[in-house]
C-alpha cells in the first residue's frame, strides 16, 4: 500500500464547517462595531460644539438662547448639529441601520455654575440605542476636565 499524503474529505469538511461557524459569529459583531464607529463621529461632532458653547459661557456667564447656531457643514454621518437653547442635538444619517439613521445624540450642559462662566459637566444621551453609543454616552453626567 502506498503512503498517501494530504487531507481526507472529512477533515476538509470539518475545517470548512469551523470557518463557517466563526464567520457566522464574527460578521454580526463586525457590523455592530462599524455602526458604533460611525455613531462616534456623530458624538465627536456634538463635542466640537461643546467647546464653542463652553467658550460662550466663559465669555458671557450664561447659556446662549436658541437663536445661537453653530457653523456646521453636513458630513457623511452627521446630518445636522444644532443648539436648541438647552442642549446640543446632533442628528445621524447614512449609518446603515434604520434604527440609527435620523436619530439623535443630545449633549445637555449642567447649568448650575453657568453664572460663574463654567459648565461643570455634561450629560450625553439621545434616541440612538445605547448599544451603539460608547460608554461615555449612556446618560450619566460626565465630569468636567479640571
Amino acid at each position: 500500500m502506498k503512503n498517501q499524503k494530504g487531507f481526507t474529505l472529512i477533515e476538509l469538511m470539518i475545517v470548512v464547517a469551523i470557518i463557517a461557524i466563526l464567520a457566522a459569529i464574527a460578521l454580526p459583531a463586525y457590523s455592530n462595531y462599524t455602526k458604533k464607529a460611525k455613531v462616534s463621529e456623530v458624538i465627536l461632532a456634538a463635542s466640537s460644539l461643546r467647546t464653542d458653547l463652553s467658550e460662550y459661557v466663559a465669555s458671557n456667564n450664561k447659556l446662549p438662547d436658541n437663536k445661537w447656531q453653530p457653523d456646521f457643514q453636513e458630513t457623511k454621518y452627521v446630518k445636522s448639529l444644532a443648539w436648541n437653547g438647552t442642549a446640543i442635538v446632533a442628528t445621524a444619517q447614512a449609518i446603515g441601520d434604520a434604527a440609527i439613521d435620523a436619530k439623535t445624540i443630545t449633549l445637555t450642559p449642567d447649568a448650575s455654575k453657568v453664572a460663574n462662566g463654567v459648565i461643570p459637566s455634561w450629560v450625553c444621551e439621545g434616541s440612538i440605542d445605547t448599544k451603539f453609543r460608547p460608554g461615555s454616552c449612556q446618560g450619566a453626567p460626565a465630569a468636567a476636565n479640571p
